[in-house]
């Protein structure tokens, strides 16, 4: 097993001796916690792949570090042109000139400053640029996956057409970007992610325009638990409807509420929309068995995208893990 590092500070870099009262007492000078002169491990795994015809994605493997990695400096030839924090592995080079070529590297940096040897290079050329072209790829279709222990999964998918041609794929998770691959790639894993945790994916096309696919059709996939973890709390098989009662638009939502033990019934969820807090369902009564149901109204225009998902409060009193999200637009 390996054991942990302990710093302790130096045992005395200098003997003082002060007289006090005729007599010589020793002391220590410069005592103290060790200062951080220790670099972090150099990212491996870098990548870069023109997402179009200006714009480059970088994306490398985690590093590691005695203490923490603060950050990642991303460089182009030598120059840095990207910061970011310690827990992103991924970022856009935007503004570059189309048919050129470019070779990025990656180090990684501690709250010390102290930065690592730079990852192997990783050379890209971007696309011609092609102005004229306004039409998007076609959404991709067939999204499959698999997971791949407690944190990570594999994606695969049916390739998008276009007029010109896919650039690139663009993973998302809910409604966050977090991977991307080449235009003739058609797979890709995804890591990093948390044990018992559902997870919605969906994967757009974009051309070296920059015009992007609408999204391919949700795939949910569920890691599996953790050493010692319980069943996941999720409410499950979540849909969304837009509806329109007496010319008000809303939407309904049915799922199946999760099951607790003992006995016990969930009497309460809350709903989020677009991510934030929007109500609070409670049934003051007896839960209904099996599915639930509720509608609730909007007041956007029609045709506003909403992201909908639920979680339970469990008999605990604490709130159990999010349902998978799902995305519907209203009429």
């Amino acid at each position: 097993m390996q054991r942990p590092t302990v710093r302790t500070g130096s045992i005395c870099s200098a003997v003082t001796l002060l007289t006090l009262a005729g007599a010589a007492v020793a002391g220590c000078a410069g005592s103290g916690p060790d200062p951080d002169t220790d670099k972090p491990s150099r990212p491996g795994g870098v990548t870069a792949q023109a997402g179009s015809a200006t714009s480059v994605h970088v994306m490398w493997d985690r590093s590691t570090d005695d203490r923490a990695v603060a950050g990642y400096e991303v460089y182009e030839n030598g120059a840095r042109v990207k910061t970011v924090t310690g827990t992103r592995r991924m970022v856009d080079i935007d503004r570059l000139a189309p048919s050129t070529g470019y070779t990025f590297t990656v180090r990684a940096r501690d709250a010390a400053g102290n930065l690592s040897a730079a990852g192997a290079a990783a050379p890209v050329t971007t696309p011609a640029r092609t102005p004229d072209d306004r039409k998007p790829p076609s959404a991709p279709a067939q999204l499959r996956g698999r997971v791949e222990g407690t944190g990570a999964v594999s994606l695969s998918w049916q390739r998008a057409a276009d007029d010109t041609a896919v650039t690139s794929y663009d993973i998302y998770q809910e409604d966050s970007r977090v991977h991307s691959v080449r235009g003739d790639a058609t797979t890709a894993r995804v890591t990093g992610l948390r044990p018992g945790t559902v997870y919605t994916f969906t994967v757009r096309a974009r051309d070296a325009a920059e015009n992007s696919s609408g999204d391919s059709a949700a795939l949910d996939l569920t890691t599996a638990p953790g050493r010692g973890d319980g069943p996941s709390t999720a409410p499950g098989d979540l849909r969304a409807t837009a509806r329109t009662k007496a010319g008000v638009r809303g939407i309904e939502i049915e799922w199946t509420p999760p099951r607790v033990g003992g006995g016990e019934e969930v009497k309460e969820h809350q709903l989020f929309l677009n991510g934030e807090l929007a109500t609070t369902i409670v049934w003051g009564a007896q839960p209904p068995a099996g599915r639930a149901t509720y509608h609730f109204t909007v007041g956007e225009p029609a045709g506003t995208r909403y992201s909908i998902k639920l979680r339970a409060k469990l008999p605990d009193g604490k709130w159990g893990d999010f349902s998978a999200q799902r995305t519907v637009v209203t009429r």
